[in-house]
């Protein structure tokens, strides 16, 4: 569990289903089919609780009910776009879409960890970065709030790398999801980019990385165990 000294910006879930299934992650046993699915039900569960406090609702007007009834529309707000990491965020990508009540923008970012250095490398950026123009001044209104999925943050490295790139894209505020967290990395990426325009929202922490920049006693290769990759 966290530690005290973790920033107030971070937000560690203590729901008991994900404590559960976080363990259940955990186990070298879980073949792939499993991971992706506890994955994806950890995501909802940290998508719930950091939507909860990261939106809200305004009144769109009225409408009917099948018996005639009037009531009045909600609608969330602030403008919000999806942004997973390359790859293994990919496995969060539909938790929160099925979470959010109208489709949203999803854009990609591609970030790998150098294995000597452990610093980000980034390989793939989509984010639509449009020169205004006379006759299209705001050709893609960039998003309020950012929501950057990234499973395990280990060093804090790639997931600080990729706060820096949105908060230079123009949001105003990144909203991180993660399962899993290092105390070290969490606290890197809460505060390395300004903490004010960052929330962490956290399934666990652990609290320590080996000389390889993984977590202990962590999840192993996230990427690795949904695309079944490991060892090449």
């Amino acid at each position: 569990m966290a530690s005290s000294s973790l920033p107030v910006n971070v937000h560690i879930s203590t729901h008991p289903c994900l404590r559960a299934k976080l363990s259940q992650l955990r186990s070298k046993d879980a073949n792939a089919r499993e991971t992706k699915a506890l994955v994806h039900e950890i995501a909802l569960i940290v998508g719930c609780e950091a939507l909860a406090k990261s939106l809200q609702t305004t009144s769109s007007g009225t409408a009917e009910t099948p018996l005639g009834y009037t009531y009045s529309v909600e609608t969330t707000t602030p403008h919000v776009a999806l942004v997973p990491i390359l790859r293994s965020g990919l496995g969060m990508l539909e938790a929160i879409q099925t979470l959010l009540p109208e489709p949203v923008s999803v854009h990609h970012l591609g970030l790998f960890r150098e294995p000597t250095s452990l610093q980000p490398v980034e390989y793939y950026n989509n984010l639509p970065y449009h020169r205004p123009t006379s006759a299209n001044p705001d050709p893609f209104p960039v998003p309020s709030i950012a929501i950057l999925l990234d499973p395990v943050i280990a060093t804090g490295g790639t997931s600080s790398a990729a706060i820096q790139t949105l908060l230079e894209w123009g949001v105003k505020k990144v909203v991180v999801i993660s399962v899993l967290g290092s105390e070290q990395g969490v606290k890197r990426a809460a505060e390395e980019n300004g903490g004010e325009s960052v929330e962490i929202w956290v399934g666990g922490v652990d609290g320590q990385i080996n000389e390889r920049g993984m977590i202990r006693p962590g999840l192993g290769d996230v990427g690795d165990r949904l695309f079944l990759t490991i060892g090449k």
